[in-house]
């Protein structure tokens, strides 16, 4: 008679599970984000992780290596992508789509979803005609159309990030505006927003009824890792002379493989308890990771052998390091105090409202300086906008019609200092009549307004220096002319 199962024992997490979500703990190690709202700007954003996760989400501390892979196919003319590609190559070579199966949150929140009882869609040859599917949107939105963006329209577009990601919406957007300091970013949503909460929500319906669809059938990165599958350093091996050819392995997997380890295995080891042959193993070359003894003591809820539970216990160790030394240690400019200095006017440096800005002088693309001690006695405009920021892209516009219908008015356009491709180039294209600046390398002129990559962001200053407003999010021409009449009246 079978021993009777705990609670515990019957509902305790996998290893694989508990992988999935340390990994999204990781990769979203900034928790204060999601309750300021503003996105980590830290060095290691410069860093790619391995698994599927938004760069704009407030809680990410490292970059997504689609996003970066789009970004640089948009710059291919300017500079080499040798990073990204360099990563994606190690990470292909080294882990395959092992990534997918233990290290990706999006994997970890399609699999929940599916455990929503419902009917459940069986794979067939249908569903696996469509997993060519995510191949066909690699070459197209994360190669072919970026790079004509980029050559036909000098602009730098992550086409899948920008039009299809609905991690992207989830993690970006959705983790931005759920922020209350964010309520201004509600004036961003248009058209494209809406087309891709659409496609995040029936993405999120299918995964309900058919496992990983996201996974299996859309996503670029998916597809890149399986290209390296067959000779990947980790991944789920078969012993020939065990194998009994009985196809168990195939029948089992809810992945559309049609052998172990091809470009549609995950690699997550759920096939190798299931092999009554135990010739099966997840192994990191010769090394086994996972044998068939110990997928069955694992499912079957037995404690983890002393090497296990070491290395537990550093993995979480540095788990909690990150998490402190992020959240509690880093500096970061919405941390940082604002300046104890005051002036002759008796208002303190700083950037909020009622404050002077700090006085700044900075080149102009295409020659000459600008300096805000030679702005006293005009209202100041001053924008924070990025080429590869739609938004700010669309409202340049209206600073142009301002600065065209008062002159008297000073109108300073600063750009990220993180550039996809040359900036004065795309400017004199589009010929915009404005005061252009690019911001430096250690982003001070963004410091001195509490600028972050979250674009774009609108500064008003009265004659006297003096900060009215500053916000990020869109405006239109009406809003402008109204803030241009509240610095006039704060005098």
């Amino acid at each position: 008679m079978a021993e009777k199962k705990s609670w515990w024992q019957a509902h305790r997490p996998t290893t694989r599970r508990l992988a999935q979500l340390y990994c999204a703990l990781l990769y979203n190690a900034n928790l204060k984000g999601f309750v300021t709202g503003r996105i980590f700007t830290g060095n290691s954003k410069a860093v790619c992780v391995p698994g599927l996760n938004c760069y704009s989400c407030p809680g990410a501390v490292g970059a997504c290596p689609l996003g970066a892979l789009q970004n640089a196919v948009a710059s291919s003319g300017a500079r080499a992508g040798t990073y990204v590609l360099g990563i994606l190559l190690l990470f292909g070579v080294l882990l395959g789509r092992t990534v997918c199966g233990w290290l990706c949150p999006a994997g970890m929140l399609q699999e929940l979803l599916y455990k929503i009882p419902t009917p459940k869609l069986s794979k067939s040859r249908v569903t696996r005609i469509l997993s060519y599917l995510k191949y066909v949107i690699l070459a197209v939105f994360a190669v072919i159309l970026p790079l004509w963006y980029a050559l036909r329209e000098q602009a730098a577009v992550p086409a899948f990030c920008k039009y299809i990601c609905p991690a992207g919406t989830l993690e970006g957007a959705g983790g931005l505006l759920l922020s209350p300091e964010n309520s201004d970013l509600f004036s961003m949503l248009g058209a494209l927003f809406t087309n891709k909460a659409v496609i995040l929500l029936f993405t999120g319906l299918a995964c309900i009824f058919c496992f990983r669809a996201f996974c299996r059938f859309l996503c670029p990165l998916g597809a890149v890792y399986g290209l390296f599958n067959r000779f990947s350093l980790i991944g789920v091996r078969v012993d020939a002379s065990r194998c009994t050819g009985c196809g168990a392995c195939v029948k089992n997997c809810k992945m559309d493989v049609r052998r172990v380890g091809d470009r549609e295995c995950i690699h997550c080891g759920e096939c190798v308890a299931r092999c009554s042959a135990c010739a099966l193993s997840l192994k990191c070359g010769k090394a086994a990771l996972l044998t068939p003894e110990r997928a069955k003591n694992a499912a079957e809820g037995k404690p983890r052998k002393t090497a296990g539970r070491i290395a537990w216990g550093i993995a979480l160790a540095v788990l909690a390091f990150v998490l402190v030394w992020v959240n509690f240690v880093s500096p970061s400019p919405e941390s940082a105090p604002l300046p104890a200095v005051t002036e002759e006017s008796g208002l303190p440096v700083g950037w909020e409202p009622g404050y002077k800005l700090e006085d700044f002088t900075t080149d102009l693309i295409g020659g000459g300086s600008f300096d805000l001690k030679e702005c006293r006695g005009h209202v100041t405009f001053i924008n924070l906008w990025a080429t590869w920021c739609g938004p700010c892209v669309r409202e340049m516009p209206y600073f142009v019609r301002l600065q065209q219908e008062h002159p008297e008015v000073r109108v300073l356009a600063v750009h990220s200092s993180l550039v996809t491709e040359p900036v004065e180039p795309y400017l004199q294209q589009q010929g915009w009549p404005l005061a252009f600046a690019l911001d430096t390398d250690d982003g001070q002129l963004y410091k001195i307004v509490n600028g972050t990559e979250l674009l774009p962001r609108t500064v008003v200053l009265n004659a006297k220096g003096e900060v009215v407003y500053n916000r990020p999010g869109s405006v239109t021409y009406a809003v402008l002319e109204a803030l241009l009449k509240q610095a006039e009246e704060s005098l």
